[in-house]
């Protein structure tokens, strides 16, 4: 199998993205050739070679008009997500280009949407949907269509520190947008003093990334390096690598695996009242799962095991929520590996409203669904019906598509 590693240890942008793709040996004529396809106008882009910490690569830049200049051309107004939509697919790219470019442009709207307290529909496109970066995004589509890769896999994201200015004001790194867009994918902060994953960048890798690790047993072939505009300590590029997959490889990755550890603790004299709020604080912490296990200590007293499951970077924080919320004097953790179904969401219209359908993937087909309690619990309440009634009609609508 053809794997595209991204190795973003110092993050990734859109114009990175290309330049690391043409390093790589995605045909410049070819991908110049599909962005012409696009509806618009007033750009050029500008292919260069250059370095930065010492590595030569690919330095990608779209140059669009000063803001005094671009005042009386149309192409350089504000797009709104169903403007995009409409200048992609009334354009003469691929269906397939179409709707890679679709799925990344609709995790930007819908996160700016969220953040920003606006419908998805109208969510207005400043920096991030301006030419330069449907420019990005349509490209990064245009080259993995080109490339025809079996899987893609990223390592964590390093997204950087301090402060941006933008559109929406002084925000801090990473922007809400990009935190948005990356839940649920490993990532790592403070390697460099700025921005070192944008929007774009988290966009497209959550879009096309079906796998999240550091350690991954394949073949390389070719490697391309995609140059960002600031210098730093650490060269500010994005790394590709193309190669393939052992048949061994290729059957462990039918599930997504990453690290984890988990922290433990056994407690038998607190007031069973204040267990709740602790599982609660540790979710809104970020643990991706809090359980607790009945168990009898020495003796014979009753107990509670408090399990806490989350990234290693994310260790001191719930270790302090334990030591602030619990009567714990103790805490014990050790590393596990996680393996996971690819999953994606589907929304369900049923007879009472649209649900949210988590569907998990095994060798590319869907194995198993489940709707989004939360949806069934707000469903029921606003049209007077159990929960039960709920999962019945989406159970219906399952039965009936087989």
């Amino acid at each position: 199998m053809l794997i595209l590693y991204y190795d973003c240890f110092a993050g990734i942008s859109g114009d990175m993205n290309l330049g690391a793709m043409l390093d790589l040996g995605v045909d410049s004529k070819y991908l110049l050739k599909e962005l012409g396809k696009l509806p618009i106008d007033y750009y050029k882009i500008k292919i260069s070679r250059s370095k930065r910490g010492g590595i030569t690569g690919t330095k990608f830049d779209v140059l669009v008009p000063t803001q005094k200049k671009a005042s009386t051309h149309s192409d350089l107004k504000e797009r709104t997500y169903r403007d995009v939509i409409k200048l992609i697919r009334q354009s003469k790219l691929s269906a397939n280009v179409q709707n890679i470019s679709l799925d990344i442009f609709t995790r930007l709207a819908q996160a700016e949407g969220k953040i920003h307290g606006h419908n998805i529909e109208d969510v207005h496109f400043h920096e991030l949907g301006a030419i330069d970066s449907i420019i990005d995004i349509v490209g990064a589509a245009v080259c993995l269509d080109y490339l025809k890769v079996g899987k893609i896999i990223s390592s964590p994201l390093q997204l950087g520190s301090g402060i941006i200015h933008c559109s929406h004001g002084t925000l801090p790194v990473p922007a809400p947008a990009t935190a948005e867009i990356l839940k649920g994918i490993p990532v790592k902060t403070g390697l460099v003093p700025f921005e070192a994953t944008t929007p774009t960048g988290a966009a497209i890798i959550a879009a096309t990334a079906s796998v999240f690790t550091d350690k991954i047993d394949f073949t390389p072939e070719k490697i391309g390096y995609g140059l960002g505009s600031k210098e730093s300590s650490v060269p500010n590029v994005l790394r590709l690598f193309l190669g393939k997959l052992s048949t061994a490889s290729v059957n462990s990755f039918d599930t997504e695996t990453g690290d984890a550890v988990v922290i433990e603790c056994n407690i038998d004299d607190m007031n069973p009242e204040l267990y709740d709020n602790l599982m609660e604080l540790l979710f809104s912490a970020g643990a991706h799962d809090v359980f607790f296990t009945p168990i009898i200590m020495k003796k014979s007293r009753p107990a509670v095991t408090v399990s806490v499951l989350c990234d290693l970077s994310q260790q001191p924080a719930m270790e302090k929520i334990l030591w602030l919320n619990s009567s714990t004097f103790g805490l014990r953790s050790y590393k596990v590996t996680k393996s996971m179904l690819p999953r994606k969401m589907v929304k369900v219209k049923t007879g009472y409203g649209v649900v949210n359908l988590k569907c998990g993937y095994l060798n590319g087909r869907i194995i198993k669904s489940k709707p989004e309690y939360e949806d069934c619990k707000r469903l029921a309440r606003e049209k007077g019906v159990s929960a039960l009634d709920v999962y019945e009609s989406i159970d219906s609508i399952k039965r009936n598509k087989k």
